[in-house]
């Protein structure tokens, strides 16, 4: 099965979103190479006893898989609303 490609709906956002995932999961403990912040998911894998390889993982179940990605964007969420209190909470 192909590799899905995620589409941004702003232009550009990739990047950036990339480098903000780079910074979160490094807060959290992980070791983060910038240039591959996608890598992190092997490591969340690891630590969740998740068997998760380059390549073909079509043996992992859907809530395994889950479990991996909802680590990092669960992470990735509750950072975006901390800064979004934060920059409510300056305005005053």
């Amino acid at each position: 099965m192909a590799r899905r490609r995620r589409r941004y709906a702003v232009p550009g956002a990739e990047q950036g979103m990339q480098q903000f995932k780079a910074e979160v999961m490094k807060r959290e403990g992980y070791a983060v190479d910038p240039a591959r912040p996608d890598d992190v998911k092997y490591e969340v894998a690891k630590e969740l006893g998740i068997p998760l390889q380059p390549g073909d993982n079509g043996n992992l179940t859907t809530e395994s898989a889950g479990h991996i990605g909802g680590k990092i964007g669960g992470s990735m969420v509750r950072e975006m609303i901390r800064l979004a209190q934060d920059k409510i909470a300056n305005r005053e």
